[in-house]
């Protein structure tokens, strides 16, 4: 383990590292830090400015996060039932995204929803003549590019254990007189719980941090924790607070983190009744 113990050291804790302690020092007077000691950036974190900034981010972030999972959960559910066979093939359409360039599967996007993109151009096919709808540069568009862009994290992350279930589980407690959703709601949704939290996981913390799909599909109207860091460090040049604000955002990635990891432990030991049982 010594390589890979030494490749995440210099690679991820050193760097988090040398970023939280720039969030303890001041910002120059001219830029550039001073390297005098204090905690004002980590306060001015709950400013209702920025905590506003936070609190809209975790809004939408926790919406996406929602929907891909709903609609994740219940592809990856239909590719585990499908034939054997037929699972390589899906699981392919479902990553095929991940072929293009994050930015490009953006700009599509906005080829698709402007006042003179296909989906109005769709609408005026069907005969609709009146003013086109507003889509681009909304809450629902930035929602939308970040649904789209990390479905296939939650459809992958659902189906792996999904497809490790035993069928025979399913059978027995049909046979034992449960209906399709009890079966689905005792049996089946309890034992996939690690896949489900790591598709949680996945999708907020990335939605959280992201700063280029609010920044294209939302025009700017939407600032994000991820707009606000690239804005400390490369516009207003103040890389502690830039700091300190990316320092909540890990501490956000390593709760979840946790989390997930005992609803990993719980699904693991429900496993285990399940097959004593």
């Amino acid at each position: 383990m010594a390589p890979a113990l030494m490749w995440l050291t210099a690679l991820m804790v050193v760097p988090c590292g040398l970023i939280l302690a720039l969030g303890f020092f001041r910002r120059g007077l001219y830029g550039g830090i001073d390297y005098t000691f204090t905690l004002e950036n980590f306060a001015l974190i709950v400013d209702p400015l920025y905590a506003g900034i936070f609190l809209t981010s975790a809004r939408i972030a926790g919406l996406a996060t929602l929907i891909a999972v709903v609609i994740g959960y219940g592809a990856a559910y239909a590719i585990a039932a499908a034939p054997r066979h037929r699972q390589p093939l899906l699981l392919f359409l479902a990553v095929l995204p991940f072929w293009s360039n994050y930015l490009i599967r953006t700009y599509a996007w906005i080829v698709l929803l402007n006042r003179e993109g296909l989906i109005t151009q769709g609408l005026r096919m069907l005969g609709y003549e009146g003013e086109p709808p507003s889509m681009l540069y909304t809450e629902g568009a930035v929602i939308t590019g970040l649904v789209y862009n990390y479905l296939p994290f939650v459809i992958l992350a659902c189906y792996a254990p999904l497809a490790r279930l035993n069928p025979e589980l399913a059978e027995a407690s049909r046979d034992l007189g449960a209906s399709a959703f009890t079966t689905f709601r005792r049996v089946i949704l309890p034992m996939t719980v690690p896949g489900i939290a790591a598709g949680v996981v996945f999708v907020f913390v990335l939605s959280i941090g992201n700063f280029i799909t609010p920044a294209l599909l939302g025009g700017g109207r939407f600032q994000m924790m991820g707009n606000l860091i690239y804005a400390q460090f490369l516009t207003a040049n103040d890389w502690p607070f830039g700091a300190a604000i990316s320092m909540v955002l890990i501490a956000i990635m390593m709760g979840l983190l946790t989390l997930q990891a005992i609803a990993a432990e719980k699904g693991a030991g429900e496993r285990r009744e399940g097959t004593d049982g």
